[in-house]
């Protein structure tokens, strides 16, 4: 069992991270390849800074590859072989889909490099995945909403990116709890991408149709859905989403607005590079898959109230989530995560 589950639980494509004369031949350090492929989305660039910051405080990690850009799985692919090529220890990635990858990480496991999946599963035998439970955030948050609404009432479902397989689990946990609440009904359902303008510019739009509707479920996309209702003008309804600090901070100033956070800790990046030490270091934990668990946070109750106050961040980016760090994985500090830098920069 290893250290931190006994405490709890296109070459030009590629950004190059590696400390001069520190490579692994000479002082047995070990060089960890990053593959993402999403930008601008406040979540996985905290999962990058998470990634960088743990990488920089394992003592065994001496150069980091990160290949961070926006690309589907053919690109994805493309900056897994090149990973490959470079000769990388492990590779930490956000896959971009849980079958069309294989290939490369068939290949990268046959040439004994260890691959860690996080926030989203991969189908390739002998991956490890490290990822918030999805589903069970999804059914919390909508469980919470449903409540607050009586049982009865219209929502709005704002769904991820199709075929990902972290929004195909939560699509799994909001339908499990839609089928205990048969006078819930979905008036509306679309894709925001997880892109913070798509997402706002879908609820305009929505709300200028003029249908009716009494509650919001978001994928994460949940502090500029509030702007939109007070930029519009409409009157707020319940709303559920992640704990972004804007809309953490949302939570406690704006008027009128009833709303709950579930936890999905993008630091989640820097346990896929802790997980994958432990791996490289004969640590391996006895499954292949490792659940984060959500809790839930809502602003209707006075001990709700007390913890969204004591979460709070002022210095975070609004689109990053407050829980920076998970507990038993993660060893970098919050000056670390938010400078961002792995081993060689700075």
């Amino acid at each position: 069992m290893t250290r931190r589950l006994m405490m709890g639980a296109a070459v030009a494509a590629l950004s190059v991270t590696v400390a001069p004369a520190a490579f692994a031949d000479a002082h047995g350090g070990y060089t960890i390849g990053v593959s993402n492929t999403v930008q601008g989305n406040g979540w996985r660039e905290e999962m990058i800074c998470a990634m960088r910051a743990q990488a920089l405080v394992e003592p065994d990690v001496t150069g980091l590859i990160v290949a961070h850009r926006n690309t589907d799985s053919a690109g994805q692919l493309e900056d897994i072989n090149n990973l490959i090529e470079a000769g990388v220890d492990a590779i930490v990635l956000n896959p971009s889909n849980p079958d069309a990858l294989n290939s490369a990480l068939e290949a990268a496991m046959a040439a004994g490099i260890v691959v860690v999946a996080v926030d989203a599963g991969v189908t390739a035998e002998g991956a490890y995945i490290l990822s918030n439970n999805q589903e069970e955030y999804a059914y919390l948050g909508a469980r919470w909403l449903f409540e607050q609404l009586g049982g009865e009432g219209d929502v709005v479902y704002m769904r991820g990116i199709a075929g990902v397989s972290a929004d195909t689990d939560r699509d799994n946990g909001f339908r499990r709890a839609l089928a205990e609440f048969p006078g819930i009904e979905v008036v509306h359902e679309v894709f925001t991408g997880w892109q913070q303008d798509q997402g706002k510019q879908q609820m305009f739009d929505f709300l200028a149709t003029g249908i009716p509707f009494d509650g919001v479920w978001t994928s994460g996309i949940d502090n500029v859905i509030v702007d939109a209702f007070v930029e519009s003008g409409a009157p707020l309804v319940p709303i559920v989403g992640a704990d972004n600090a804007g809309f953490v901070q949302y939570l406690t100033t704006v008027e009128g607005l009833q709303g709950a956070a579930v936890t999905n800790p993008g630091s989640v990046g820097g346990a896929g590079i802790a997980l994958a030490v432990d791996i490289l270091n004969g640590e391996a934990p006895d499954s292949t898959t490792v659940l984060v668990d959500p809790v839930l946070w809502e602003n209707t109750t006075d001990e709700g109230r007390a913890t969204i106050m004591a979460a709070q961040n002022p210095n975070l980016d609004p689109e990053w989530p407050v829980s920076v760090s998970i507990p038993g994985w993660t060893d970098y500090t919050m000056e670390q995560i938010i400078a961002c830098e792995g081993p060689g920069e700075g």
